[in-house]
């Protein structure tokens, strides 16, 4: 039993790699009201991938751009501003993103008033245009968020293989489930910190340690492997062995910066901080549910089927993760400087 709930462990590491060339990197379409009718414009957009290239946002009918766009180019992203006259009004209008059914990306669309209210609308491949509401929903924010914190956790590989990590390294229902829940404390505790802005961390060394976080958590599975899974192992005294709880933790606590930093890509609506960022996260609350629940079942068909499982197959899987990993912490290390 334990060796198919392993081995579907690693079929479900293999399925979600793929995830690599489409981590979540939405655009951002905001106006801010500066004068009645008078909308100052910002186009933010990922050049990886070429999507800089692809997407065209449209103006929306009877606006017209009142100046010249200006573009600046920030690390991996392009920075667009202008200024958008609209005479007959904003609400009402249609807006939409040429270029966007032909990508895997979602385009944020938020629109800031003069008398504090605002709009938040999520384009994607399927829907590329939005009708500009007349009243400003707290609906559309709370389904934007869920849905941009569900699509983060299932899009974000790294994320994932550390969750994988810790599903393959903790043993017992109740073990497993206090770890877990340690790590969603702790990223929702930075998460939240992060985004209301009592702490601020540079993106880069985040990213990398995040991979070293991953890193540790396979050398530890390859170990732990090598010598068995009996209690009295060398490696049984450590803190991963002890306390799983108070690593992930630790670890949640770094990952949250991750998830906050992905949130700042596309802004939070002013007059809905709260609420956004408590969406965003309950999102990624579900995501990450969805995805241990989608191993557990694979595992579970697995073992209905009796399949016959390679010995080998913790060697695999400590050293797949541990491999991803090592070239995330060579790669983002360079980053940093």
């Amino acid at each position: 039993m334990r060796a198919a709930r392993c081995t579907a462990l690693l079929a479900a590491a293999l399925c979600v790699l793929p995830a690599l060339a489409h981590r979540l990197s939405p655009a951002f379409f905001g106006l801010t009201e500066t004068e009645p009718n008078v909308f100052a414009v910002q186009w933010k957009v990922s050049i990886s991938g070429g999507l800089a290239a692809v997407l065209e946002p449209q103006v929306p009918a009877g606006c017209s751009l009142a100046q010249a766009v200006r573009t600046y180019v920030l690390d991996d992203v392009r920075l667009q501003h202008a200024t958008l006259e609209c005479p007959t009004g904003l609400p009402g209008q249609a807006f939409a993103v040429n270029g966007l059914a032909q990508t895997q990306t979602d385009v944020l669309l938020r629109v800031d008033y003069l008398n504090g209210s605002s709009s938040t609308q999520r384009l994607t491949p399927a829907a590329p245009q939005a009708v500009i509401p007349e009243q400003p929903s707290t609906l559309d924010v709370v389904r934007t968020y869920l849905m941009l914190g569900v699509e983060h956790i299932l899009l974000g590989i790294d994320h994932l293989l550390f969750v994988l990590a810790l599903l393959l390294l903790v043993n017992g229902v109740g073990r497993l489930v206090a770890t877990v829940t340690a790590f969603t404390v702790a990223h929702s505790i930075t998460l939240g910190a992060a985004t209301l802005g009592f702490v601020h961390v540079p993106s880069a060394p985040v990213e990398a340690i995040i991979a070293l976080s991953i890193l540790f958590l396979a050398s530890e599975l390859a170990r732990r492997r090598a010598h068995g899974d009996g209690a009295d192992d060398a490696t049984a005294a450590n803190l991963m062995t002890r306390f799983p709880w108070v690593v992930a933790f630790s670890f949640g606590l770094l990952h949250g910066f991750g998830f906050a930093g992905a949130l700042s890509e596309v802004g939070v609506p002013e007059q809905a901080v709260p609420l956004a960022l408590l969406f965003f996260n309950v999102g990624v609350e579900l995501g990450q549910l969805l995805f241990i629940a989608a191993v557990f079942g694979f595992a579970s068909l697995v073992r209905l089927a009796a399949l016959r499982v390679p010995r080998s197959w913790h060697r695999a899987v400590a050293y797949g993760i541990g491999s991803v990993a090592a070239f995330w912490v060579v790669e983002r290390t360079i980053a940093v400087f």
